[in-house]
């Protein structure tokens, strides 16, 4: 357990701090999923080289998206929501020139609301379509394509206003 431990826990931390509002918040879903692979572990069969490691943070992934889940009935008992906005802007931004820095891209990515976020992630860093998120998020694929274009756009205007801060300093 230990030796798991050490060797995925950055891994499926990084996944977690994607999806959660905090590294608090990612830790515990991080313990969570660790627990959750180890009650599963004995029902893994390898199919190929690495296919442990990609189980593993489906796990992890899985586990934050219900806790998004839960987050979202809970808001709604209290008379909110998370708003899916639907827009007709379609925003094409390539999100591989902010991984020079990922702690400073997760940390924008953080930032999104949790609707921008919680598409941006799938998308990009899970590699699902958008048929596949509205069923996962129970949303329209035009809401997720929305979802993407919009936090794609904010992710666009922080890192300008990241690159501006930072020429200031020079």
């Amino acid at each position: 357990m230990e030796e798991l431990y050490d060797t995925y826990s950055s891994v499926l931390l990084g996944v977690s701090m994607r999806y959660c509002d905090s590294r608090e918040e990612a830790e515990d879903m991080l313990h969570e999923s660790l627990i959750k692979i180890l009650r599963g572990i004995q029902n893994f069969q390898e199919t190929f080289q690495g296919s442990f490691e990609a189980w593993m943070k489906k796990i992890a992934v899985n586990n934050c998206l219900g806790a998004l889940r839960k987050k979202t009935e809970t808001v709604r008992l209290n008379g909110n929501e998370i708003i899916f906005q639907e827009s007709e802007e379609e925003d094409d931004i390539d999100l591989q020139f902010m991984a020079a820095d990922p702690e400073i891209v997760i940390a924008m990515i953080q930032t999104l609301p949790v609707g921008y976020r919680t598409v941006l992630n799938l998308f990009v860093f899970e590699k699902h379509t958008h048929k596949e998120i509205s069923i996962a998020l129970n949303i329209s694929e035009s809401t997720s394509k929305s979802q993407l274009s919009k936090a794609r756009s904010r992710l666009r205007k922080k890192m300008k206003e990241f690159c501006k801060v930072q020429e200031v300093k020079k």
